[in-house]
């Protein structure tokens, strides 16, 4: 579809919507266009422009529309304010200032909430804004209001350069950071994404990571047999740690399939997961779930009074409390390893740990290449023997 029949499409949407805004392009630029509360009698509205210095492109014209979505919203709650959107100029456009922090990390904040893209529900989107969102824009602003003048690339790579090399948080922060930086139209450096690299394991992780035997000793260290229940579920199935209370457990039931669903209402949605190895569901006594789920320990999981971050964490601080040898995420990085020793393809890995097939490699890269070259090798000497 070409680009004037998507703008002329979604113009024709949001007139049926009986939404009066329109997205314009003048020259290569995007902008709005509708009735807008005036400057100085907000109880009025005429029809004004906004300039949003998007290029007329696809993906601007995506942007555009979201961003008309967060206008009207602010609109239709009273919320719209000229100051969050720039200042007008000669032409009667307005353009975004980004000289005021509380102002653009506020304004994304409510993009990130209004974003009618998004399929999570309300509960995962709290969730994934406050452990994943959250941190790094307060860090950002921390550092940002230490100098003067608009937001720019300078901001960005200070806060992301703030986190230690080869950590999650490093990673999680420059995800983060393109985000906001693209909702407010700031060119990132060309290598964003090496420069954030850092997603998964650290080398402490990488050296000491546990082995099966080590798993399953690790369980009889357990004194409550419902927190033993929760480690074997984990250690077999690779679950995050909130993940272990958002399954469907009937999958224990004798004759079924043993292939644990995870809820749609979790971090990364609804995905099946196979046990590796399915000897464990017999070790660790998880058939007994089938029969009574009051048997895992009583947590609240209602998500409008808690989130998920607040589960998992609750996970963590009772391994700390047991000073087990293992942690959570040990757990669920010897489970991904397992699969790739026996081979399962990386597609179907990921797919079962509800991440990207991207961030699977990234992570376990070592091993990922230590076995595809191993089947080289074995193929090679195959075919020399035959």
């Amino acid at each position: 579809m070409s680009f004037s029949s998507q703008l002329f499409n979604i113009n024709n949407k949001l007139a049926t919507q009986g939404i009066k805004l329109r997205i314009e392009k003048r020259g290569n630029r995007l902008g709005l266009r509708g009735p807008m509360p005036c400057p100085n009698e907000s109880n009025k509205k005429k029809d004004q422009r906004i300039s949003l210095g998007l290029t007329s492109t696809m993906e601007g014209l995506e942007q555009a529309e979201k961003l008309l979505q967060l206008v009207y919203l602010q609109i239709e709650h009273n919320q719209f304010n000229w100051k969050n959107w720039g200042s007008k100029n000669s032409k009667g456009s307005f353009k975004k200032n980004y000289s005021d922090i509380e102002d653009a990390t506020e304004r994304f904040k409510q993009h990130f909430f209004c974003d009618t893209f998004k399929s999570k529900s309300k509960s995962s989107q709290q969730t994934n804004w406050v452990s994943a969102y959250q941190p790094y824009i307060y860090r950002f602003k921390a550092l940002a209001k230490t100098k003067q003048g608009n937001i720019n690339q300078e901001h960005f790579i200070k806060t992301l350069t703030s986190y230690s090399e080869n950590s999650r948080s490093r990673q999680q922060c420059g995800t983060t950071l393109k985000a906001f930086a693209k909702f407010l139209d700031i060119k990132l450096p060309e290598n964003w994404k090496d420069m954030a690299y850092g997603y998964g394991m650290n080398k402490a992780q990488f050296r000491k990571l546990p082995p099966d035997s080590l798993i399953e000793k690790t369980y009889n260290l357990i004194p409550n047999p419902k927190w033993k229940l929760v480690y074997g579920l984990m250690a077999t199935y690779g679950l995050r740690n909130h993940e272990v209370f958002f399954c469907d457990l009937s999958c224990f039931r004798q004759n079924s399939d043993q292939v644990l669903r995870v809820f749609p209402n979790t971090k990364t949605g609804e995905h099946q997961v196979w046990p590796f190895p399915p000897e464990w569901i017999k070790l660790f006594k998880l058939t007994q779930l089938s029969e009574d789920s009051n048997l895992l320990p009583e947590i609240n999981t209602d998500l409008t009074k808690t989130t998920l971050q607040n589960v998992g964490r609750r996970v963590s601080e009772q391994f700390r409390r047991y000073k087990l040898p293992i942690t959570p995420y040990d757990l669920r990085h010897a489970w991904a390893i397992r699969t790739i020793h026996i081979g399962l393809p990386d597609t179907v890995s990921a797919r079962m740990m509800g991440h990207s097939v991207a961030i699977h490699n990234r992570t376990y890269h070592h091993w990922i290449t230590r076995r595809d070259q191993q089947q080289a090798v074995d193929k090679a000497l195959g075919s020399k023997l035959s």
